[in-house]
Parts: C-alpha cells; structure tokens; sequence
C-alpha cells in the first residue's frame, strides 16, 4: 500500500527524471499599447468609462477543429461585463474597431532579448490569434507574433538552458471579480505589450528553475524598458517526469515560489503513478469504473447531522453517490503536501459541476457523517468495504449529477496514469486543476494585420536595446561603481538597479554610490519589514532624499527616518519631513560645542578609562543628535576631545 503522507525531502527529482521548462511573461514598458495609440498605464477607480456585456463562444479552426479548453470555458454560460475606462482604452479593446499596425518599440525590445541570447531573429513577423474565451478578451482570442526562435542563456550555476522561442503578445484584461453568472474585467491592461520568453525543457531540478528564471528577469530589467511591480511579469511552467506528461501550471508571480511548484508537480506525478500501479495490481479495470451508475441516496440523509449536506437538501437539492472499486485507501493518498488524491477528484467536481466539494470514504465518518449513513450507502451501492471507495456530492441535482461524472471520468483515468491538464499555482506551492490542457487547434492567423518585415532600422535600435548578460553586468557593478560582491549580487536582483544607475550617476560625487545602493537592497527591506509601506515610495521620493542628502540638507543617520515619513505621507515632501521629524541640521560649531560640553562633564572618567569612555560621550550627545548630523562626525570630533584630555594628564 502507497504511504498516505509524502515527505518532499526524502524525493530525489533527478532520480524521477525531472524536466521543467518555463514561459516567462513581462509587460514592457512603451508608450502606447500593441495594436492601438492608447497609453500603457493602469486607471484609477474613478476615471471616466464605459461599460458592456458580451458572451463569447468557440470557432472551429481552419481545420474545423474546436479548442477542448475553449469549449469547456462556453459551456460555463459566463457573461462578461467590461470596464473600458476612456484614458487608456479605445474601440480597438472594444472590439470594435480592427487593430492597428503592430507596435514597433514592443518588437524591438522582443528583437533585442532575441539579440542577447544568440537567437534566429525571423524575416518577417506574423501576428497570430490564439484562442482564449475565459473572457479576459474582448475578441476571444489573444494576438501573439514570434520574433526569434532559438538560442541559450546560462545560469550562475553554469547550466546551459536553451530558448525555443520570443514572442510580442498582448496582455489579458485585468479582472475585477465575479458576481452570479458575471465576470467583471477592466479593459486598461488588455493590448499591453508582452514578450513572452519560452525555454527549451532543459531544467533538472527546482533550483535551476530558479536560476533560469532569475537570469531572465535580469537581462529583461537591464533593457530598461519593461514594467516593474506585482502583476507585471508572471511565469508560466510546463513540468513532466518519466512516465509522466507534460503539465502547465500557470501565473507564478513570485519567483521564490518556483522551486517548490516544480518540486511538488514531479512529486504529484510521482504520487499519481503510484497510484495507477496500484490500482492496476488491486485488479480495477477502467470499464469497472465507467460502468458504475450515480445513486440518489438522498433518503438516508433526511434526519443527518452534517451541516454541509443539511443546508443543501434545504435549499432542494439531492445527495448523489458513486462507487469507486477498488479505490479503498486511496483517495486519502497525499500527492502534494496537504492535497490528496481526493482533492484531485474535488477540483474536477467544481469545475464541471460548479459545486462546492464532495465527500468521500477515505474522510469518512467524519463532517456530521455517521458510521451508520455511511454503511447504509454502502449498501446501497453494493459497495465492499475495505476495497472500494464511496464518494458523495449534496447539491442541486443537475450539478452533483455532473461533479460526480467528472468524479468517474477522472478516476478512470488514475489506470492510464497522468491526464494532460492546466494548474493553478496555489500559494503554498500546491498546485489545483485549472482547465484541460488546450490544443493546436487554438491558434490561427490573424488577417487583419500586416506582416512586419525586419528591417536594417529595427536590428540597429535592437542592437542599442540589447542587454548585457548578468554576469557582464556584475563585473561592471563591481568595478564602475566600486561595490562589493554581495552588494552588486542584491542589486543586480533588485527592481531598482536603473534607478541606482541613475542616481549613482547623477549624486555620485557628493554621496557614496555604495551608500545609494545599500539605501535601495538594505534600508527599502528594513523599513518594509517593519510594516513601513514601502510600495507607497516612488522614484521621486527616494531621488528627492539623496538629493537633499548630497545637499547637506540631511545626514545619512536621517534617511531611514525620511524614508519612512515620506512611506506613510506620499503626499509630502522632503522638507515637510525633516521640519515634522526635527531633523533642522545643526551646524559644525554647534556640533563641537555639544562634544565639548559632554567630555567636560565626563572629565574624570575619561582620566580613568581613556578611549573606553568614548560610547559615554557619545550616549550624552546622540539623543540629542541624532537624524540631524551624522553620527560618523561625531564620533570623530568625540575622539579628538578626549584624546586633548589625556594628553594634558600624560
């Protein structure tokens, strides 16, 4: 029998076979949107708009093939309500109008990633549909066109990690929330200009999926023309182990994330096949499985204590069951830390039959359940206890009948193996089916756009754009700006490294770039661990503050202060914190007098202790000082007054 409890760190994915590939998506920052002149910015809650409903349906490809995905989306019977605010959306996300000629910026970033990574850049580019009708648009598909095919990066590890393809392709609408059969999407991000960066399967273990993502991301920010900020880059992974398939698991936006979602997919693989060997060595056959008719046992529930099921058979609905054979123990099987193979049948019971979860033996009694109701299903279906599992759904009797279709479908499909499907990245790791996977039949060409010939113009601005590797950038960080290693490493990571160029460049010679840079990777993550809302900080803020620093308007022991001030009053400015905080600078003669004073006072104990006494001086003279001249000054003049002391008693 297969353990219930899986332990990641007694799982060796080199041993499974582990191979990854990712499908990294970055906004880019141009001026306008792909195929229209609108600006690329979100809008604000209040802005000016318009509002309409579509429902969209599936085309058949010129093949006349459907889409599975997209045929699964429009039986949902979703409506889309849409938000078209009128600053930075037009006919075009409407859909009422034909999009225009595709942006030229976007391509030639696209082109310039092409460029760093050694790729076969195309002649001439072609803009596609792929179909989508999740309604995140408008069309029903999204327009995507491939730039370059080919070429490899390397990861600081060394691993050599192919690239398949670069596209430019447009971002989805940003969805706002779902009421009833309405999903409610703003139209602001819809036609934002993406590229999408595909590596070949070459990733072995967690860690290099990391690495990988990680050496892209930074080689995409060191073009200085992609968006910054939550939302605007995600990562997609497809992720197999031998005997497995090739499963997408969509939207990871956090790259810390990475390691474990491909950790746990080979491990659910893993569990999955187990699973099917066992089935197969208990004797279950998939036609004992699809034979199995769905029972309305509603009558043995009519006095249950289980609230769950209580609260549905009021509202009218039924209790429907099925009996698995031969699945007795193992639906309680974790595949993933804390989702069982249970969970798996649940995902398939909310999706197609939108209800809200299910019940099965391997739980059971348990949730207001008795042993007794329990038996008596068992009865029911002629079930065998101790080799077959039950599994219970209470809702409307039209959706438990179709969560429990779906329930045996897919528990049939536990004796092939793995079925080819698309997750959702959970937070903790985890993932949860999404949609099944999507086919060639989704995408086909887009005619109402021009092919873009790649001119001599576009490969020399792509040259300009083209990014030195991390590695390039590093020794640079090291050398130009004098920085030690740690430090260039944290900043070379850090969505401020332009910003650091700029202010480092520009402040340089007054203030320490070094000191710049440890304010962006050091004193921004101090203060955001302190629950200073640090998001709330802009370019301006942090620019404002070095300023005023390379002015001599604030000392170095300030800026933690200002910075935190300026977090929790965006509103305001430099000034305005130092004048709130008390931070007036105190001039050099006001400074020494202080010093002066305090060594007086502690006179006799300097005579006794020498430069030992030096935190007394300075713990009478800091309170005072502190955030108005740096602490660095003080300490020197400190020193040079108590070192007059001991040589007029030497």
């Amino acid at each position: 029998m297969i353990p219930r409890r899986v332990n990641p760190e007694e799982i060796d994915v080199k041993a499974l076979g582990l191979r990854a590939g990712l499908e990294i998506h970055q906004q880019l920052d141009t001026r306008h949107k792909l195929f229209c002149s609108c600006p690329t910015s979100l809008a604000s809650e209040d802005e000016e708009k318009d509002e309409f409903i579509r429902q969209l349906r599936p085309t058949r490809s010129e093949l006349g093939e459907v889409d599975i995905a997209a045929l699964f989306e429009w039986r949902k019977g979703r409506l889309y309500h849409y938000h078209a605010p009128r600053r930075v959306s037009c006919l075009v996300e409407a859909d009422e109008e034909p999009p225009h000629e595709i942006n030229r910026e976007a391509v030639t970033i696209g082109l310039a990633m092409a460029k760093a990574f050694g790729s076969t850049i195309v002649d001439e580019i072609y803009v596609m549909r792929k179909i989508v009708i999740d309604g995140s648009n408008t069309t029903g598909f999204q327009r995507t066109a491939i730039v370059a095919l080919g070429g490899s990066i390397t990861t600081p590890s060394g691993k050599k990690i192919g690239i398949q393809s670069i596209a430019v392709e447009e971002d989805a609408a940003r969805k706002l929330g779902e009421k009833g059969r309405f999903i409610h999407y703003n139209l602001d991000r819809l036609g934002i200009p993406l590229i999408e960066i595909s590596t070949a399967p070459d990733i072995e273990t967690p860690e290099e999926a990391y690495e990988t993502a990680l050496t892209i991301g930074q080689m995409l920010r060191l073009t200085g023309k992609v968006k910054r900020g939550i939302g605007t880059i995600r990562q997609d992974l497809n992720v197999s182990i031998r005997g497995g398939v090739k499963t997408e698991i969509k939207g990871v936006q956090r790259l810390d994330l990475l390691p474990k979602i491909v950790l746990y997919e080979a491990i659910r693989q893993y569990r999955l096949l187990q699973i099917r060997d066992e089935l197969r060595s208990r004797g279950v056959r998939e036609e004992d499985i699809k034979s199995q008719g769905i029972v309305d046992v509603t009558d043995i529930f009519k006095d249950t204590k289980s609230k769950i099921i209580a609260r549905a058979l009021k509202r009218g609905g039924k209790v429907l069951a099925v009996k698995l054979p031969g699945f007795h123990g193992l639906l309680g099987v974790e595949v993933q830390p804390g989702r069982r193979f249970g969970t798996e049948l649940a995902d398939y019971a909310r999706f197609w039959g939108g209800v809200g979860g299910l019940f099965h033996s391997d739980e059971l009694p348990g949730y207001g359940i008795t042993e007794e109701e329990l038996n008596k299903v068992y009865e029911r279906l002629a079930a065998e206890k101790g080799r077959d599992a039950i599994v219970l759904v209470a809702d409307a009797e039209k959706n438990a009948r179709k969560a429990l279709e779906a329930v045996l479908e897919r528990a049939a499909y536990a004796l092939k193996g793995i079925p080819k499907e698309t997750r959702a990245a959970n937070d903790d790791g985890t993932t949860k089916f999404m949609r099944p996977q999507p086919g060639a039949a989704r995408m086909y060409p887009e005619t109402d756009i021009p092919p873009l010939e790649v001119d001599e113009d576009l490969l020399r601005e792509a040259e300009r754009l083209k990014p030195p590797t991390p590695q390039e950038k590093l020794r640079e960080l090291e050398q130009r700006y004098r920085l030690g290693d740690e430090l260039a490493k944290q900043l070379l990571r850090d969505p401020h490294l332009p910003l650091f160029e700029q202010l480092a460049n520009r402040y340089g010679d007054k203030v320490s770039p070094k000191y710049i840079a440890s304010i962006l990777v050091n004193t921004l993550r101090s203060l955001a661990r302190e629950g200073v809302p640090v998001e709330n900080l802009s370019e301006e803020h942090i620019e404002a503050v070095v300023a005023a620093l390379a002015r001599g308007e604030i000392s170095k022991d300030a800026v933690p202060d200002v910075l935190s001030y300026l977090a929790k009053n965006p509103g305001a400015g430099v000034n305005d914190a130092v004048k709130t905080l008390g931070l007036t600078r105190v001039s050099l003669e006001e400074v020494e007098a202080m010093v002066a004073e305090a060594v007086e006072a502690l006179r006799d104990e300097i005579k006794a202790r020498g430069m030992r006494a030096l935190s007394k001086v300075m713990g009478r003279v800091m309170p005072k000082l502190r955030g108005r001249v740096d602490g660095k000054l003080v300490a020197e003049l400190a020193r040079k007054k108590i070192e007059e002391v001991l040589r007029e008693n030497s």
